[in-house]
């Protein structure tokens, strides 16, 4: 997957099949459209240039959502109907597979009360993400140090991506904020 930031917009571009990816355009304007914002990306229109277009522009609003409560009696929610997590994160579904994951040993159990502490302790990473990422599209300055950050240390960004995936103890979740903080500071 590649991540392009504008000054109005962010442009993913991930593979889908081995001959055809799907460009989508993020932004805070609604009325922004991708073949608007293409003009932005130079090197994305030249390498874009006489490709052929296999699908309409779709859209839709993307938002954090977080429910009080995600049960009650013996029905409960899972996945976007349980809250959601910006799609900037990309852990839709992996999200969603954990909290069925849960909710089926829950049931079980006869405990869902134990599904609504699972929850929210699943939400919580994506849920920071989320927030740093929405934060770096509106912080240019913010962005551009970061980014020299990650230029300064390759490493940094395996590690900061090994930690948005969960890959990562808390302990080395912390070290990793303080070493991205340092490199900010020092790039």
């Amino acid at each position: 997957m590649e991540l392009h930031w504008g000054p109005q917009c962010q442009i993913y571009v991930t593979p889908i099949s081995n001959d055809e990816i799907c460009v989508a355009l993020v932004s805070h304007d609604p009325h922004l459209r991708l073949d608007a914002a293409l003009p932005g990306f130079p090197e994305m229109v030249s390498r874009l240039h006489g490709t052929e277009v296999s699908s309409m522009e779709r859209g839709a609003t993307s938002s954090t959502r977080k429910l009080l409560q995600v049960y009650q009696g013996r029905v409960a929610l899972v996945g976007d109907a349980s809250g959601s997590v910006d799609s900037i994160t990309g852990e839709g579904l992996c999200l969603s597979f954990r909290q069925a994951q849960v909710l089926a040993e829950c049931f079980t159990a006869g405990d869902l009360r134990r599904y609504q502490q699972e929850h929210r302790k699943l939400a919580m990473r994506p849920a920071m993400m989320a927030r740093l990422m929405l934060t770096l599209d509106l912080k240019t300055s913010l962005r551009q140090r970061v980014m020299r950050a990650f230029n300064s240390d390759p490493r940094l960004f395996t590690r900061l991506l090994a930690m948005h995936v969960g890959e990562l103890s808390p302990l080395d979740f912390a070290a990793n904020g303080l070493s991205l903080g340092w490199q900010m500071m020092t790039a």
